[in-house]
């Protein structure tokens, strides 16, 4: 007997060129009991494929359980989102660069402390006599007298 058709269906079979029908002969060729012996290795996978088919595992019922298992519908509400709830984030950044800055504020006044009483000039008199200054002049006005300009002596 000829086995070249057979041999011509297995190597299209291996490139995935066989059509449906094709593959049906391949099975029912394999599956009778006089095979040649250089076709014995292909017999296990053919007859393989015949007998999985016919078999079944997992009945109906199985199908419908897990189906309905895997089909609950879940009912998923809607949110609405307000403007504050989107500006969250921001007001948030902004209170933390506010406290930073309060805090920053806070622990640099020490260091920024100056004597609130003012020294005395030389040759000015503190007494009843209101220094104000103004540019590079010191101007000293007493209220009852005219206003005199002294000029400033930086040390």
């Amino acid at each position: 007997m000829d086995y070249k058709y057979i041999e011509q269906l297995l190597a299209r079979y291996w490139q995935c060129d066989t059509t449906l029908e094709e593959e049906r002969i391949l099975r029912t060729f394999f599956s009778q009991d006089n095979i040649p012996v250089w076709l014995l290795p292909y017999k296990d996978l053919f007859a393989y494929q015949q007998t999985a088919q016919t078999e079944d595992i997992l009945s109906e019922e199985f199908d419908f359980r897990i189906l309905g298992q895997t089909q609950e519908v879940e009912v998923v509400k809607a949110q609405s989102i307000t403007i504050s709830r989107r500006l969250k984030p921001l007001f948030r950044a902004a209170a933390t660069v506010a406290i930073i800055l309060t805090i920053g504020n806070a622990l640099q006044a020490p260091f920024n402390k100056t004597n609130s009483q003012p020294q005395p000039s030389a040759g000015i008199e503190q007494t009843g006599v209101l220094t104000v200054a103004m540019g590079g002049d010191t101007i000293k006005a007493d209220t009852a007298k005219t206003v005199q300009s002294i000029p400033v002596i930086m040390q």
